[in-house]
This record gives structure tokens, sequence and C-alpha cells, in this order.
């Protein structure tokens, strides 16, 4: 049937499917490509190139080769996709756009999908909760004590050694939840993308096992590099992960790459420079659009230099005679206006120069602009040579965009201001129209939103642009309260009205904020200065206040982001947001009762303000009022029940709080709204470890590393996990795979010491110890466990040093004077064991371990028979958590002290028989071996019992 083939295709693709027939030129680099892809993606001998980078000049064709190479490549059974500058103000704005391509042809992108669900969620909570530091907090205590119990009574008892202090156990657990949750908020508040950029380059590898090549396109460079070229240059560096062989990345723009950033990789690019279209290029192609008079066609190469653009134009204006095409003034003038012109529909003709004037095009913007004369042209708009672009939207070649735009402003300035004054008008309706579905405060959150807020500033300053310089600065003040991304666009579309209007203000303003934008902090610079040189209201200087503060406190700078808030509360004290920010701020330093007052004065300016309720919240759960906290973040949740930060943060406080089941609770609902929530799964982890639940808490906290491999914290409470399991291995991988991470993580260095010293390595112990203790000379805890395997392994002097030396700095840290105590025991010095003990039990008098330290010295000194009583009542006491190997030694201590009659080596054989770890045997046999010199009848059975332990263990 006639026809049939086309059958579905538009006009304008059917337009679109014939220039691309018809393209004419760059024979050379459409073989180069075709080349490149038909060679082996693995091969050695001769690899294919996986980096190219197309530049010319504006014009010369580089959008359209790529057009070319992107259907060469999807011949080549390749998933392509293409971004430029209309799609890219920040990396994970490209990375979206990618992904959405790559999905249209090769089916959904669910990791990336989730990684940036996740990326957006941790930049709405704008703050994580983050526990005490420094003094252990009372849930910590509370939760330590329970746990240790009677396995107190045996450092080999499974958590002894770890959790050998409550207290120190406690403050080291705080301290490095404390960091993971700093890290988390300031993750999140700094919009760090890694973990989006590992979640597409997981996606490429994906898709680079089910197709031959994998192609990204970069158009317009020029302008996409500001955003792109440091990330590229990590991703090719493999910074988030292994890129597949068969990826190749194509730029194109018009200068070289960047000399100094480049470098290491310069001899990988294949640099390909497009000149203008020699002289049989342009005759063939003025051939195929039947432009052949001789005359003419010598016309248009000389006025066209052969930049295929201008050919193009020229040619499809059909031009018959010279003078058609010869004419004075600017050539990318001559030529658009030369092809305006031959186009004979006046409304088509008017189509043309009524779209130049808006930034990017869809259907709807065509009719605002074009008007109701055009209806059934917008196919049409699209198939011209000119018109490019993606999804949705389409915009204009910028050299025609800027040639019809100058052209309207200049030959009618009233026309020009009546139709960006329409075009404005429209855009502010459709504006209101999505604030009718959106409270205020999300306004600048939603895309849409956005979208038509910068189109109407753009429009509005393009009209009058003295008038609107002002309302146009304070958005850019409202933009870098967003994040780069969007103070991007603002910034760059003042330097587009600048361009488009000449005006001098504005092509000032486009200078002083394009250079503030190359800042390394550019939020900052840009807000630096607007304060110093802009027309800003009180209530605009005080918002920028406000942003620099917020920006200072992300980049860890808290006592100059509290000068700014300051300055920003002398400008306007009724704003609560600058309230909120500024307790957030004192939260984070510690300052708990100003952070409280600061949050609550932010309330009552707005009652509703449910993340300043959740931060006070916070702030109270910082400080240890736990059901306060609890209050806050339940009004909070009232308010606004999709704070999934806020309900994870109630879980914490729960946990801190000692009641787990209510913990779990929230941290379950919190991933039930967000199942890619690393903290709250890490938290939960956490919470079933205290509770002694070893195989929940492995199992949350390896979600949580599926989801951010990074998440030195998760690693580090896992390895507690298995070190509190008895998994010595597995904790000592998991606390080096933290270390590798965060190689000056101190806590996850000493603990992983105290796992050594389980498994009985007591050199790797003490050496880790030393070099937590290097980082941080703080760690009492870590100074008294490394007194505590300087113990285990006989040296004794070097042990009471170390104790000795954890007490100056602690004197309340009761279980290193126990340590001391059986330390000087076991050297014989039985004066100051007694000592040391007797004070460590008037310290603590529930204290099961001091107590049997302080009955083993007066069994060794021969008074078994006056303790007997005090004996049967310890040893009868359960070992919680329960400890097979534990229990079963305590029945050993019965037999040979209490029960002179029962059997010795069945005992034994029973204590053996529950496979005691390392350190208990090490332990066991150095209680035998004191008890081999108390008398009583003892000496000669602990005697025997030690040898057949010796025995079995060493067989």
């Amino acid at each position: 049937m006639p026809g049939s083939g086309n059958r579905g295709l538009s006009r304008g693709a059917l337009i679109r499917q014939r220039a691309t027939a018809r393209f004419v030129g760059r024979r050379a680099q459409l073989a180069l490509f075709a080349e490149n892809l038909a060679k082996d993606p693995q091969s050695e001998e001769d690899p294919a190139e996986f980096l190219f980078h197309v530049r010319g000049v504006g014009g010369v064709g580089k959008s359209t080769l790529l057009r070319q190479w992107q259907e060469a490549a999807r011949r080549a059974d390749a998933v392509t996709a293409v971004v430029d500058e209309n799609d890219v103000h920040g990396v994970q704005q490209a990375l979206v756009e990618l992904a959405r391509q790559l999905a249209e042809q090769a089916g959904p992108c669910k990791e990336f999908d989730k990684a940036v669900e996740q990326f957006r969620r941790e930049q709405a909570a704008q703050g994580e909760p983050v526990p005490m530091e420094g003094e252990a907090s009372v849930s910590s205590r509370v939760v330590t004590q329970a746990a240790l119990g009677a396995a107190s009574l045996l450092p080999g008892a499974g958590v002894i050694t770890a959790m050998a202090n409550p207290d120190a156990a406690a403050q080291g657990l705080d301290r490095i939840r404390s960091a993971s949750q700093a890290r988390a908020r300031r993750r999140g508040a700094r919009g760090d993308e890694a973990g989006v950029s590992r979640a597409f380059v997981a996606e490429l590898e994906r898709l680079c096992r089910r197709h031959r090549w994998v192609v990204l396109f970069f158009d317009t460079w020029e302008q996409t590099a500001r955003y792109l070229d440091g990330w590229l240059l990590r991703l090719l560096d493999e910074e988030f992960g292994p890129v597949p062989a068969n990826v190749i990345v194509v730029l194109a723009g018009r200068d070289e790459l960047a000399e100094r950033e480049w470098a290491p990789i310069r001899d990988q690019v294949a640099d390909v420079p497009l000149e203008v279209f020699t002289e049989a290029e342009t005759r063939s192609l003025l051939t195929s659009r039947g432009v052949t008079d001789p005359d003419v066609v010598e016309a248009v190469l000389r006025l066209s230099m052969g930049l295929p653009l201008l050919v193009e134009l020229l040619a499809l204006a059909r031009p018959h005679t010279v003078e058609e095409v010869d004419a004075g003034g600017d050539l990318a003038d001559v030529a658009v206006e030369r092809f305006v012109q031959w186009i004979t529909d006046p409304e088509q003709r008017e189509a043309v120069r009524a779209c130049a004037l808006p930034l990017q095009l869809n259907e709807d913007v065509f009719a605002a602009a074009a008007g109701p004369g055009a209806e059934g042209l917008w196919e049409w708009l699209c198939g011209q040579p000119f018109v490019s672009g993606r999804g949705g939207f389409r915009h204009y070649h910028a050299v025609v965009r800027a040639s019809l735009v100058r052209q309207q402003r200049t030959h009618s300035p009233q026309g020009w201001v009546s139709a960006h004054l329409r075009l404005a008008g429209t855009h502010a309706a459709w504006r209101a129209a999505v604030e009718e579905r959106l409270p205020e405060a999300k306004h600048w959150k939603d895309p849409e939103w956005r979208r038509h807020r910068l189109d109407e500033t753009y429009h509005r300053l393009c009209a009058h642009p003295a008038t609107q310089l002002t309302p146009a600065l304070e958005q850019v003040v409202q933009a870098a309260g967003q994040d780069v991304a969007v103070l991007r666009q603002w910034v760059e579309t003042v330097e587009q009205a600048a361009r488009d209007t000449a005006d001098a203000a504005l092509l000032a303003w486009s200078t002083r904020l394009g250079e503030a934008l190359a800042d390394d902090e550019p939020v900052l610079a840009c807000l630096a200065a607007l304060l110093a040189h802009g027309p800003l209201s009180m209530a605009a200087r005080g918002w920028a206040h406000t942003y620099r503060g917020q920006r200072l406190y992300f980049c860890d700078r808290e006592e100059e982001a509290l000068v700014e808030l300051d300055r920003a509360l002398a400008y306007d004290a009724r704003n609560a947001q600058t309230w909120a920010r500024r307790g957030e701020t004192h939260c984070w330093l510690d300052h708990h009762e100003q952070a409280i007052a600061d949050l609550t004065t932010a309330l009552e300016l707005d009652p509703t303000y449910a993340w300043a309720l959740g931060s006070r919240g916070q702030a109270h759960q910082q400080a240890g009022r736990y059901d306060q906290a609890a209050a806050d973040l339940t009004a909070a949740l009232d308010i606004d029940p999709t704070l999934t930060w806020a309900l994870a943060s109630r879980g914490e406080t729960h946990r801190l709080a000692g009641r787990y089941d209510q913990a779990i609770t929230d941290l379950t609902a919190a991933l039930e709204l967000d199942p890619t929530y690393a903290w709250a799964l890490g938290v939960r982890g956490e919470t079933h470890r205290l509770a002694g639940r070893y195989d929940q808490a492995i199992t949350d906290l390896t979600a949580a590393l599926a989801i951010d491999p990074t998440y030195a914290w998760a690693l580090a409470s896992r390895g507690e996990t298995h070190q509190q399991a008895g998994r010595y291995d597995q904790a000592i991988t998991d606390y080096t795979a933290a270390l590798e991470l965060n190689p000056t993580y101190a806590w996850a260095l000493a603990s992983r010491g105290q796992a050594h010293q389980q498994a009985g390595r007591y050199d790797q112990a003490a050496a880790d110890l030393t070099a937590a203790l290097d980082i941080d000379p703080t760690l009492t805890w870590a100074l008294a466990s490394r007194g505590e395997t300087h113990r285990l392994a006989g040296r004794y002097d070097q042990a009471i040093t170390d104790l000795t030396a954890a007490l100056e700095l602690n004197p309340t840290l009761t279980w290193a004077l126990t340590e001391r105590g059986q330390s000087h025991r076991q050297a014989g010095h039985y004066e100051k064991a007694r000592e040391d003990l007797e004070r460590a039990i008037e310290a603590d008098p529930e204290d099961l371990s001091s107590m049997f330290e302080k009955l083993m010295l007066d069994t060794v000194e021969g008074q078994l028979e006056a303790c007997a009583e005090q004996w049967s009542r310890l040893l009868a006491s359960p070992v919680s958590p329960p400890n097979e190997a534990a229990t079963r030694f305590l029945g050993l201590l019965r037999v040979l002290l209490l029960e002179p009659e029962s059997g010795v080596a069945e005992a034994t054989e029973e204590f053996l028989s529950a496979n005691p770890d390392h350190e208990t045997i090490t332990d066991a046999l150095a209680y035998l071996a004191e008890l081999t010199a108390g008398g009583d009848g003892v000496t000669d059975r602990a005697r025997q019992c030690r040898r057949l332990i010796v025995e079995r263990t060493s067989e």
C-alpha cells in the first residue's frame, strides 16, 4: 500500500528524516566514528577510542555531527544519550537526563532512580539527628550495663573485653555514632552527589553487559563543562567505580579542553577539530538543495565562508540571483534574514521570529509566543534545521536565535517590549496555577514553579531592564538559598538577558555574578557580591545573610555562620527560618540551651514550622532530655507526616533512652517511607545489636552498606556486632574496611585492637590501640584496653602503667580500677590489688566483676573458707547475655572451690565441650594458675584442671 512505510510519522519527523537522508559533508568524521564502533571493545591489539572531543566555532556543525554519530551508534547496537546546556545546571540534572534517555531505550534504571530519590530526600531533610559527643549519654550507660550483667564475671565471656566498662564503651558508641550522623547530615545538606554517580556507573555496567556500546554525548561543552568537567574527570578516573570498556564519551564544544585539568589523559582524547566546509562540500550541499546557478553558488560560497549552518540557511532560502544572497551587515544576520525572507507563508515567517524570544519552547510556549494564527505550525517549526532538543522542549541554535533577537530589539523596540511582557504574563499565570496546589514554603522546591518563575523573570528583564533588575537580583538571592544548580540557572538567565538586551547595568551584573559563580564556593561568592553591590531591600539582605550563614554551616565554618545569622536577624528579626538555622548551628556546637531558645523563637513566629520542631527535638535529644525530644518530634510529625528524618530521629531518641521496641517501630516506619534510608537502617541495626539480636543487626547493617558502600560507621558497627558474637575475624575485616574509608577513624582502630585482643593476637592488639591513641589521646577506654591487653599477654608492669594513666585521665573508670587490681594480683602485688579492688567495690557495690576479682584475691591468699558463701552466691548468678563457655567455666570454678568431692576431669571436659574462644581459654588458665597457690585443697585440683586444658587445647 503506497505510503504505508511512513504511517505514524508526524510531519516534523518526516522533515527531519529527509534532512538526515540528505546530510552532506563530514564524511571523514562519520567514517572515523563508524570504524571505531566496528572495533572490539575488549581488544588490546587495536583498542577502540573511548573519548572524543569535537571542537569548532559556532555554526560549524558540531551538533549536527553529534546527531549523525548518535544514529551510527544506535545502528551498531549502542544505547545513547545526549545532554547540552539546556539540560545541565549541575551533575545531578545531567545524570537524571542521561538516565532518562538510556531508560527509554533499555528499560528502567531502577537502582539509579533509588539513588536519586535518596539524594533528594537527604537534601529535603537538611539535617540528620546528631547525638552528644564527649560524656557518655545516660541511655548508653544503661544499655551497656544491662548488656554486661553477670558476663562481667569473666573477661572472655563474649562482651567483657569489648565492653569491659559500660561508661567507656558508651562513650565509644556515642563518639562513633555522632561522627556517622554528622557525616550523614552534612552529606545530605551539602548535596554530595557521589552516591548518585556511583549508581549511574552501576547502571552503565548493567547496560554494557546487554549492549555492544553505551555512548554518552555532551554537547555545548563550552557551557556544560563548568558543571561537568571535574565530575567527568573523576568518572574517567573511576572514582565512582570501574567504567566498562564499552562506554564511549563524546564532547563537543568551541574550545580546546582545559590544559591543566586534562593533561593526565590528554593522549587518550581523540581530538576531532571541525573546520568549515570545503568548497566541494559546500557545492555538494547546495546542489542537493537545488541551488545550481553558478553565480548564486559563488555568492553563497563567499558569504557563508563554509559555515555549515549558514550554508544550510542560505541554501534553504532557495536564492535565484546574486542580489538575493548579497546584503550588508553581520554574516549571520544576513543568512538568517535571507532564510526568513524566503519563507513564503507569512504565518510561518512570523512564527519563526516570534518563537526566537522564549529561551526554550514546547507546544504551550509556542502557542503563547506565535499567537492564534500559528495553529498547526509546531511540527513544521520543529523540523527546521536550526531547531533542536529532546523530550518536551526545543530551542533555536544560538547563532540563529541571537540574530533574530537582535533584529527584533533594534527594528521594533515597542514590539520587543510588548512581546516580552505578554510572555512574562503568560508564565506568571502558569506559575500562579502551580501555586494554587503548593504551599508557599515549597514553591522554590518545585521544578515547574521554578521554570515559570525563571522564564517570567527573563522576559521582564528583557522588557524593562532598569526597573526589573532589583527584583531579579532578589530572586538570585532566593536561588542561592536552594542549591548551586538553581543558582546557576538564575545567574545564567541574568547573563542571557544581558546579552539579549545589551543593557549596561545588566551586562555589569552578568560579569560580576559570572565571576562569583566560578568561585570554589559559588553560593558564598554570589551572595557576597549581591550584599556588596546589589540594591537589595532590607528583607532581601536578611535572606542573603541567612543563606550565607546556612552555607557556612554546611562548610563546617560554624562560628562564621553564627556571625552571618546574627547579621540576618539585625535586618529581619521576624524571619523564622533564620532563627531556626541559628538554632541548628548552636545545636551542632553543643550549645543546647541556645539552640532550644532559638528554635523556640522560630516556632513562636511560625507554630506550624515542622522542621524547627523536629530540630528542637534533636537539640533536646542531644541534651539528654529524651521525653521532651520525643514530644517535639511527635508534634513535628503531626504537622508533616512525611518528615522521614524526624520519624527516624524519634526512633533514635527511643534507642538512646533504652526503649528498643519503640525505636524499632519508628525506624521501621521510616524505612517503609524510604527503603533507601541508609542511616535509619544503620541505627535500626545498632538497636538490634544493643538488644543482643546480632543476626538482625547484621542484616540491617549489611543492607545499609548495600545502599551506601562508603558508610564507614555502618561497617564499624557491623564489626562491633561480629565482635560481640565472637566472630573476631569477621569483625576485624569490617573494621579494616572502615579504616580504608577513613584512616583516622580512631574508634574503629581501637575496636579492631580489642578484636585482635579477644582473638589472642596481643601484639597486633597493642599496635592498633597505640595507633588509635596517637590519633585521639582522649580515648581513655582505649588506653585502659591496651593495659588489659598487656595483662593478658603477661606484661603486668606495662598493664599497670597504662591502667594508671587511664585512671589519671578518668578517676571514675571503675572497670580500669578493677583491671589494675587484677593485674596487681597476677603480678603478686596482693596489697595493691586489694586496695584497688576494694575501691572499685566501694565505687560500685553492684559491680559483679570487681566482686569476682576480690574473691579471687581472697582465695589466692588462703581465705577460701571465709568467702565460700560469697562464692556460692556469685557463681550462681546467670550469665547475661547467655554465653555457654562462660557459664561452664563458672561451673568449673564451683567444682574446684565449693565441691571437693566432684570430679575435676568431668567438669573440665564439660567446660571444653562449649568450644571456648582463645581469650576465654587464656583467662581460664590465668585464674587456674593463681589457684594453684591457693591452698585449702584447691591447689592440686586446679593444677590437674589446668594440665587437662593445656593438653586438650594444644592438640
